[in-house]
């Protein structure tokens, strides 16, 4: 719970167009620069240098995405010029919100739950029903392409441990025969509840009783020796998995709760302004366009902004809703908003977190910033013992910067990414903006160059020396190829 993207101009006689080359130049001279940070500028031929020689996709996300990183890596660049280590504790604390909000949350969940009713205590009573289950089993791998004499060849010998196998030595036997990662643990697969295992194996499961042992399963991954395991043996892992689900439930029923009297209404464009909100979050960190309203508030784009930036990269959320159908759109805003509105009432309940807590947070900024110094080459200390003005230093910080993301994308240097935290507070101090113009001329150029240097290594290839066939025509002038047949005689 608590937790991004056509100029066509037609050609005519260049008499009357030289006439005004001028006023063109000047109307379209901001095209020429993709992007600005700080003092520095990203033009558009750099860019589609940079892209074009790159082996990235020349899709407009993609550029959007280097572009960023572009922004980022001179801001960090700008800020060592200077000496800044962004020591700003509220800016700081204002762009750790995530984390803050996250400690705060927990801290609320942990007296939430004091007061929600304390689960009977689980037995083997409730274990036997098979609301939960658990097992161990042997596995016998089949291959997908196994043929019909390789499947058969692993049912019998599947067949012949079965008839090995019994309650007192089925860990052991797992051990030694099992095929997937279970074997070192004998086989054990833990508490399971329904619908986590593959059908066949939940009803084999699921059909006997404690302790017994199956026929042979056949599933998707091959033959099983499945057995149910015993009350003793899992009777601890039986009782923290009937907690825990309990507290899952208790707190569901409070989310759910919390959205009810909280008043949600997300607005009728909120599928599509979500949409183009993940394919470029940036364009939107401003935007105080409303997509849904709750007693926590108005929900905006650029709220939306902060909550979608704050989810782990791998969890992908922006490619994941850029994907989702509209009807699911809703569903992860009204999300958003229910936590909004848990956060409201931890706020109510005046839950903050030790101030021991949040040096570390603040602690942990720094380490960041200073530690992308470190890697880009930009140590402060170091710019300093090198240039004497804070020009030649921005310039030498600016030129590091940017020769490490040129490394990056050329795949000979790894991707170094700027933390959030660290990246909201550079934007919010420093300047820095897009040209959408400027990044589809960059795309246009780096297609060029991409074209012609393929065009380049296929002309530099050998040329085929492999014979023409027999009857085939002569290449122009009746030469034939090096190696090959002479040309047919003329009738």
């Amino acid at each position: 719970m608590t937790r991004t993207r056509i100029l066509a101009l037609g050609t005519t006689l260049a008499l009357s167009l030289s006439a005004c080359e001028g006023l063109r130049e000047a109307m379209t001279a901001h095209v020429d620069v993709a992007a600005h940070a700080g003092s520095q500028e990203l033009s558009v031929t750099h860019f589609a240098d940079l892209l074009g020689n790159s082996q990235l996709p020349l899709q407009r996300e993609v550029a959007l995405d280097v572009a960023n990183v572009w922004i980022d890596y001179q801001l960090v660049a700008h800020a060592a010029a200077r000496g800044d280590s962004l020591g700003d504790t509220s800016a700081v604390d204002q762009a750790m919100w995530s984390q803050i909000a996250q400690a705060r949350v927990g801290m609320f969940y942990e007296t939430l739950s004091q007061r929600w009713a304390t689960p009977p205590e689980p037995g083997e009573a409730q274990y036997n029903q098979g609301e939960w289950l658990a097992a161990r089993h042997i596995l016998f791998r089949v291959p997908a392409a196994a043929t019909a004499e390789q499947r058969d060849s692993v049912r019998r010998a599947a067949e012949s441990v079965r008839g090995q196998v019994t309650p007192a030595n089925f860990a052991a036997m797992a051990r030694r025969h099992g095929q997937d990662g279970s074997a070192e643990q004998g086989g054990y697969l833990g508490v399971f509840g329904r619908g986590a295992m593959v059908p066949e194996f939940e009803a084999a499961v699921a059909a006997m009783q404690p302790g017994q042992i199956s026929p042979l399963v056949q599933t998707q991954f091959g033959y099983h020796i499945v057995q149910r395991s015993p009350y003793g043996e899992v009777a601890e892992d039986f009782a923290n998995e009937y907690r825990q689900r309990y507290a899952q439930v208790a707190e569901s029923t409070y989310l759910a709760q919390v959205e009810e009297s909280g008043n949600v209404r997300v607005r009728a464009n909120a599928p599509q302004l979500v949409r183009r909100i993940a394919q470029n979050p940036e364009q939107y960190r401003s935007d105080k366009a409303v997509i849904a309203s709750s007693s926590a508030g108005d929900l905006t784009a650029a709220r939306l902004v902060q909550w979608i930036n704050s989810y782990p990269p791998d969890m992908q959320v922006r490619a994941q809703l850029q994907q989702a159908p509209d009807s699911m759109l809703p569903l992860f805003v009204r999300n958003v908003v229910r936590n909004e509105l848990v956060l409201k009432q931890a706020d109510s309940a005046g839950v903050q977190i030790a101030e021991e807590e949040l040096s570390a947070m603040r602690s942990a900024f720094s380490s960041a910033l200073m530690g992308l110094w470190g890697r880009l080459q930009i140590d402060p200390d170091s710019l300093r013992s090198t240039a004497a003005t804070d020009e030649e230093r921005e310039r030498i910080a600016a030129s590091r910067a940017d020769t490490y993301l040129q490394q990056v994308v050329r795949q000979q240097a790894p991707y170094v990414p700027v933390p959030l935290p660290v990246q909201t507070v550079l934007r919010e101090k420093y300047a820095s903006r897009m040209n959408d113009t400027g990044i589809d001329r960059a795309l246009e150029r780096a297609e060029q160059i991409r074209v012609t240097a393929e065009s380049e290594r296929a002309a530099q290839q050998p040329q085929s020396q492999v014979p023409m066939p027999q009857g085939a025509p002569a290449p122009q002038g009746g030469t034939p190829q090096q190696g090959g047949p002479p040309p047919p005689p003329r009738p």
